[in-house]
């Protein structure tokens, strides 16, 4: 049972760092989950401290997530009709079925959004779809260095205990 409980939660953490790539699956929630499953073993003696600050790590990461191509937008000049145009085009180039629609979609709703707020300005716009990309960018490769660092820890903490499992 602790092999199949490693190996699961090693798909895991691999799911997860695919999934802090891919805006579909939740990256860092997954690979906690992997990190779970460790502690599910005979071998790995849990530590609830290790759980308690991943979970956290892993709430304000995927919290982060909605919020920083927003601020994006913002940042870079943006109304709240781009930062809604941003927040609906990331939950709709998700759902459509278009090639890389997780990166256009946010582009497009901030840049149709601007341009509802001010239909003359097509460079502020343009300027703050940029922005939103750029959050969206900084937002995931956040995720993939969260999902990184619970992979060295699950790989750090199975090798710690590794002659228990083979």
């Amino acid at each position: 049972m602790d092999t199949f409980l490693l190996i699961l939660g090693f798909c895991c953490m691999l799911i997860g760092i695919l999934g802090s790539l891919l805006p579909v699956l939740p990256g860092p929630g997954i690979s906690w989950l992997g990190l779970v499953l460790l502690y599910f073993t005979n071998t790995v003696p849990a530590n609830y401290w290790v759980l308690s600050i991943t979970l956290v790590l892993t709430l304000v990461i995927s919290y982060l997530d909605y919020i920083i191509p927003a601020k994006g937008t913002k940042h870079f000049g943006g109304s709240k009709f781009g930062i809604w145009g941003t927040n609906i085009g990331l939950v709709l180039g998700i759902i459509a079925p278009i090639p890389f629609g997780f990166l256009i979609g946010p582009f497009l709703g901030a840049f149709i959004g601007e341009l509802i707020y001010d239909s003359t300005n097509k460079k502020r716009a343009f300027r703050a779809a940029t922005g939103s990309i750029i959050g969206f960018l900084a937002s995931t490769f956040m995720q993939f260095l969260v999902c990184l660092l619970f992979f060295g820890l699950y790989i750090s903490l199975v090798w710690r205990h590794k002659e228990g499992f083979f």
